[in-house]
């Protein structure tokens, strides 16, 4: 069995049978608008002895916003370094946190490409006000 062809997103299915085969572009709950998956280049600082240090980038050509939910990924390891946050401080600009738990500064590796998974929640959707909020 085939899927049927979606010609559209606003909710119309002009094609034949339009009463028995809807369009299925988006699930019927959820608020979650668009998912976006990027690579940046990012050569970060050193990060202090012992502690967690936040650090902006320039994230231009995505079009970040500060509603937007972010993972981001460092491809390579280095002992006692990992991000403890992520976050869209600014449009268009992401801040990584940063935490060295050695007793020496740590420089993450230079010129990495991270990969940024990006989530952007529906604009029109507001959380009601009782019940399960997955049922909305």
């Amino acid at each position: 069995m085939a899927f049927p062809a979606v010609t559209n997103v606003t909710g119309s299915n002009p094609g034949p049978q339009s009463d028995t085969l809807p369009d299925t572009v988006q699930l019927p709950t959820g608020n979650i608008w668009k998912i976006g998956y990027f690579n940046l280049t990012l050569t970060p600082v050193g990060v202090g002895v012992t502690t967690a240090t936040e650090q902006t980038f320039a994230a231009t050509g995505i079009g970040l916003l500060t509603t937007d939910f972010v993972y981001v990924n460092k491809p390579a390891a280095q002992a006692s370094l990992g991000i403890v946050g992520a976050r869209v401080s600014a449009a268009d600009t992401l801040a990584l946190t940063y935490s060295n738990q050695s007793a020496a500064t740590i420089t993450p590796t230079a010129a990495e490409v991270y990969k940024v998974m990006v989530l952007r929640v529906q604009p029109n959707w507001s959380q009601q006000a009782t019940g399960n909020q997955l049922d909305w």
